[in-house]
């Protein structure tokens, strides 16, 4: 998963502090004050961890095979390579998350299997036709897929959330498709009205996929609604994907499309 934007962590910190108790103990905090050893105590939490790593990996393993397919479409050498390493570098993220998997117990084929499916059908219904939608698609797609983990990753314990926030680390992607879309749309205007509908239509498959694979998944709606996470509630989901979508308006404004 790829993006450029990096939200305010500030916010997320301030949430943690301000649910502690006026003991300065923990126990009351939610697990976000806690680290895995700790919040591994509780099953419902952990089934929660599996089901997160287990669909973050399948989709590091997907966004690796896209990317490498994608190079096949790059105009020159030197955009080939440049995806090329991006393509090495979400490998690398996948070998993490597996790699962690396992540590914990887990089987990570097991872990992945159930987001097969939904993930598989997302990257059907929304297969460029081109070099140019594949870099929207790599640049939107992944970013509201990567946002909506790091609103997750605020509610996870210390451990969890570090390995999620690197996983979800920019490989470069943003940037540079920042720079051919631009370049395309300078070189002719009329490609940008092609790529705005097409990158609205991303839009609104990547937020039903994310919603999707919550409401299949028990463990994980719980943690979003309360219950295994502190501070969560349904309003709170609903402010959640608002804030996806204005983080996807800002980057159609970087892309020099409009949303």
């Amino acid at each position: 998963m790829t993006t450029s934007d990096k939200p305010d962590r500030a916010a997320d910190t301030a949430a943690e502090t301000s649910a502690e108790t006026s003991a300065g103990t923990p126990q009351h905090t939610g697990v976000a004050a806690q680290n895995w050893e700790q919040a591994s105590t509780d099953p419902q939490y952990c089934a929660a961890v599996v089901d997160l790593l287990g669909a973050l990996a399948y989709g590091e393993l997907a966004a690796f095979e896209r990317l490498a397919e994608d190079a096949k479409l790059a105009p020159t050498l030197a955009d080939k390579a440049e995806l090329a390493k991006m393509a090495s570098a979400e490998f690398h993220h996948f070998e993490q998350l597996r790699d962690r998997l396992t540590e914990i117990g887990e089987e990570p084929t097991q872990a992945m299997e159930p987001f097969v499916a939904a993930l598989d059908g997302f990257h059907r219904q929304t297969a460029p036709s081109d070099w140019l939608e594949g870099l929207v698609k790599a640049y939107v797609g992944d970013s509201i897929a990567s946002d909506f983990y790091r609103e997750v990753a605020a509610r996870l314990d210390s451990d969890t959330r570090g390995l999620v926030l690197a996983v979800l680390d920019d490989t470069g992607h943003g940037g540079f498709a920042v720079e051919k879309v631009r370049a395309a749309i300078d070189a002719d205007p009329r490609v940008g009205g092609r790529l705005a509908l097409w990158a609205r239509r991303l839009m609104g498959e990547a937020l039903s996929q994310s919603q999707r694979v919550v409401a299949d998944r028990d463990a994980l709606s719980t943690m979003l609604v309360g219950g295994v996470a502190d501070g969560f509630d349904l309003a709170e989901v609903g402010r959640m994907f608002s804030r996806i979508t204005e983080a996807h308006t800002k980057r159609m404004a970087a892309l020099g499309l409009a949303a």
